[in-house]
């Protein structure tokens, strides 16, 4: 693991979920670019001296060194988004797997040369959309692919936050005061931390690309130099319409990600703060309500279900599935995951929205890109 050290959120959720299901082993790690966090969260988590390294260059070194049957297989990349490209890059070449946190990079040009890199080595990269490793987003999926809404006409998602509704990026927080820097976190503040996972959820339940956007980014708290608020109207191939709206200054709201999907005969609604649940509305017939666990899943969904009925599943079980198809797929098995694909998309989105947002044009197109 690169990043993740004493004091930081999302390292511990990616050692929770890879551990979880018994496939991944943590074994080294460069945690912090402070010696004294870095050997104190090594020491927390157990691991040998030797392979708590103090730069990710002398983690690659030290690892690629080791006999094939000791060095890691694969780097977990979980620092601020300025750092995913050039680590990941790194990695890749160094001949490990790499497992990132998104966004991929900080614009369509990094993210290419990340894709770029994956090709050559022939390793493979994995990209932590988390809300599609849900079970029961798995269940919407396959019922929007198989026909059961009809064609689509209308996707809409929103992802509402408060937490950044007052200006505590410049009182010293650190998980604000990145997010909401250029120079770290990127083109966008709210658009890239949670924007682009529903833009993912939308492109990855609907199985429809969206084709072109209008939109505005707007920067609510006086002096932030990234937007904290989204809005998008989404038009999708195939004639389907949408929105997408991510808000980080909607006071009140936690985690508020919502989908719905309505085609010719039918929708459905999901929501992550009640993930157990897929509503399904019908144009002529009672709706139904499917429970994880319960009756009418398809098989493949119950396959993933690791709790029964009434045992809810949540965050870091979702975040675990993604660990648990990574491995799965290093093994040769046919396992899906986000990924290279996921991550060009997201990032394509992120330059349309900013280029909609600078334009006077009521529609900025979304670059198709050779690499896809």
């Amino acid at each position: 693991m690169v990043g993740g050290g004493e004091g930081a959120f999302i390292g511990a959720v990616h050692r929770m979920a890879a551990a979880l299901d018994g496939d991944w082993r943590l074994v080294a790690g460069a945690f912090s670019t402070d010696a004294g966090r870095n050997a104190r969260t090594g020491e927390r988590l157990a691991l040998d001296p030797a392979r708590v390294y103090p730069t990710i260059d002398a983690m690659l070194a030290g690892e690629a060194a080791l006999p094939a049957g000791e060095r890691i297989d694969a780097v977990a990349i979980v620092t601020p988004n300025h750092l995913h490209a050039p680590m990941a890059i790194a990695a890749l070449r160094a001949g490990f797997h790499v497992f990132c946190e998104k966004p991929m990079a900080m614009d369509v040009r990094e993210a290419e040369a990340i894709a770029a890199a994956a090709r050559a080595s022939g390793k493979r990269f994995a990209l932590a959309f988390t809300y599609s490793g849900y079970p029961l987003i798995d269940e919407a999926r396959l019922r929007v692919a198989r026909g059961d809404l009809g064609a689509i006409r209308r996707v809409q998602v929103e992802y509402l936050q408060g937490w950044l509704s007052a200006p505590i990026d410049g009182e010293g927080n650190k998980q604000a005061e990145w997010r909401t820097d250029p120079a770290r976190a990127g083109l966008g503040g709210c658009l890239g931390d949670i924007g682009t996972h529903a833009f993912q959820l939308a492109e990855h339940v609907s199985g429809l690309r969206v084709a072109a956007v209008s939109a505005e980014l707007s920067t609510h708290v006086p002096g932030r130099r990234l937007d904290d608020d989204v809005a998008a109207l989404l038009r999708f191939d195939g004639g389907a319409r949408g929105s997408l709206t991510a808000s980080q200054v909607a006071a009140g709201e936690e985690n508020g990600l919502r989908l719905r999907i309505h085609g010719e005969r039918g929708g459905l609604e999901w929501s992550q703060m009640e993930p157990n649940t897929l509503v399904l509305r019908w144009l002529d017939r009672p709706s139904e309500v499917l429970r994880a666990g319960g009756p009418g899943l398809a098989p493949e969904t119950a396959a993933r279900l690791r709790t029964p009925a009434g045992h809810p599943e949540g965050y870091i079980e979702a975040f675990a599935t993604l660990y648990r198809a990574f491995a799965a797929a290093l093994r040769g098995e046919d396992a899906a995951h986000p990924g290279v694909v996921d991550g060009l998309r997201t990032m394509r989105f992120v330059e349309a929205v900013v280029a909609s947002t600078a334009s006077d044009d009521k529609w900025t197109a979304i670059d198709i890109g050779e690499t896809e």
